[in-house]
């Protein structure tokens, strides 16, 4: 149907690069906020802030940082939903995929299945943050009016 408003064409390309693009936001912006709280508190910046499940907690210091910093991160990704998928409806899958993802990763990095209680709640509300903020913001986008005539009007 060639007058459909909005039409959808399966693009696997459009999809994979996507994800790639937002695993890239992901941890980017990830990186940048731990480089920012470990500089804030002067500590040594480490891979295992970002895949180790035992780091993320709320009894320590460097925990409540690194869960900070994670929060923020869904905060900044919920941007890179805004910019980069643009569709609300769209950004549930890529919010799991890139939390899915880093799943992978952390079992991947530390050889076991992440078991922590509180990592797991860290990413649930950090899924949630992520989707809803970003979903929220493309729906805003989406339902900005669309300007029909854009010359000046003139006299009559």
């Amino acid at each position: 149907m060639a007058g459909q408003f909005r039409s959808y064409v399966w693009d696997p390309l459009l999809i994979l690069s996507q994800i790639v693009l937002m695993q890239t936001v992901y941890y980017g912006s990830l990186g940048l906020w731990l480089a920012l709280v470990d500089g804030l508190v002067h500590s040594s910046p480490s891979l295992d802030q970002v895949f180790d499940a035992e780091i993320l907690g709320f009894s320590t210091p460097p925990g409540r940082l690194s869960t900070m910093s994670f929060v923020l991160n869904a905060l900044t990704c919920a941007l890179g939903l805004l910019y980069f998928i643009r569709r609300g409806k769209q950004c549930l899958d890529f919010t799991v995929t890139v939390h899915f993802f880093h799943l992978l990763g952390c079992w991947l990095y530390s050889s076991h299945f992440p078991s922590a209680l509180t990592w797991w709640l860290v990413q649930a509300v950090c899924i949630a943050l992520m989707a809803v903020i970003g979903e929220y913001l493309c729906m805003r986008s989406e339902l900005k009016e669309i300007p029909l005539n854009s010359a000046p009007k003139s006299s009559v």
